[in-house]
């Protein structure tokens, strides 16, 4: 992300997203009320002189308009604005009608809000220092490979191969079938490597994948340039892609690499839910009561929750949010298309580490 310019007495900021991640970064930063400005398109009828429309036209304009929601689809990175006109050129007569402005990588984009809050701008600064390169993991053993793609802020599977291999008896059928499996999982990963040329990390248990390693240095000399990590995990498959994340087999090119951090913060809860300490809190009613002790060190909320809930909750769930951080405590949003955001969802969506333990009964 690029910021072009802020101006913190009016609430203006201009930025530029540079990468598809800005985008889900804008998403979480975008509330109802706030004013976005940008270039769009829409089809215009003009009036001829005979004071009957003419055929509709698409014309590119900038304009402005009012947020009444935003809809972000991450298998193909598009994030629509969708509101009520507030600003056009005057010749459209469009004001007070509804648009939607579609937020495009490399296009600015100008943000208008009445109060930015302290995460908000947290969460713009962090997506324009860390521009990380994405990371292919790969999770493989003898029955099943999970390939994936991390990016700053989402983990996406991208293909799930099922290994066929004979019994070690069968020395030469193995070794076929091995030889083909390889192929299949080299292929997938070959196709989004292409795309991504990001960092390759190869996990798993026992030999297989120092045995694949092996085959993608030897097939694929230049990939295997970009392999970072051979790690070991309990499985193959998506399952020991996630349980690479949560170990820190991937901490060496993971560090700044944002659903790595949520997920260790969510993990943070559990592990204090389970020592039964009580320096923890969840659901809205145990978290607000710790936030009005002023008790909440680092408040996690799930964007899931806080997009879909009604304009009385998302106002408290935002009230919360800026108390907790005028008491000096930190928010996160935690993002809900990976397994910590899940996980979450099933504490209610929101959930607070505590400085000291407090009564929430």
């Amino acid at each position: 992300m690029k910021t072009l310019s802020f101006n913190a007495k009016d609430g203006v900021m201009k930025l530029i997203p540079t990468d598809p991640d800005d985008l889900w970064v804008i998403y979480n930063i975008v509330r109802d009320g706030d004013r976005v400005y940008g270039r769009s398109s829409r089809v215009i009828k003009l009036m001829n002189v005979g004071a009957r429309p003419t055929e509709g036209k698409r014309v590119s304009l900038f304009l402005g308009i009012q947020v009444e929601k935003a809809i972000f689809k991450r298998m193909n990175d598009k994030l629509r604005i969708h509101g009520v006109i507030i600003d056009a050129p005057e010749k459209y007569a469009l004001k007070s009608r509804h648009h939607s402005i579609t937020v495009y990588v490399g296009r600015p984009l100008t943000i208008i809000k009445d109060e930015w809050y302290r995460r908000e701008l947290d969460m713009v600064e962090r997506a324009g220092k860390w521009k990380t390169t994405p990371i292919l993991i790969v999770a493989i053993d003898d029955d099943e490979c999970g390939i994936a793609v991390l990016r700053q802020n989402t983990l996406q599977i991208i293909a799930e191969i099922r290994a066929k291999l004979p019994s070690k008896r069968e020395p030469d059928k193995r070794t076929s079938a091995t030889i083909s499996y390889f192929n299949d999982v080299l292929n997938a990963l070959a196709m989004e490597w292409s795309r991504e040329e990001g960092a390759v990390a190869i996990v798993g248990p026992g030999f297989l994948k120092s045995s694949f390693t092996k085959f993608l240095q030897k097939k694929s000399p230049d990939m295997a340039k970009s392999m970072s990590v051979v790690g070991l995990v309990n499985s193959g498959g998506i399952g020991g892609v996630k349980e690479a994340l949560r170990s820190g087999v991937l901490d060496k090119v993971t560090k700044r690499v944002r659903i790595v951090e949520e997920s260790k913060e969510v993990e943070e809860v559990l592990r204090r839910l389970g020592s039964g300490k009580g320096t923890v809190s969840y659901g809205v009613d145990s978290v607000t009561k710790a936030v009005e002790y002023g008790a909440v060190d680092f408040l996690l909320v799930s964007d899931k929750v806080l997009r879909e809930a009604e304009d009385e909750e998302r106002r408290r769930l935002e009230g919360l949010m800026r108390s907790a951080e005028h008491m000096g405590g930190r928010v996160m949003i935690i993002g809900s298309q990976h397994e910590a955001g899940v996980k979450l969802l099933g504490l209610g969506g929101i959930a607070a580490q505590l400085r000291y333990v407090i009564d929430t009964t």
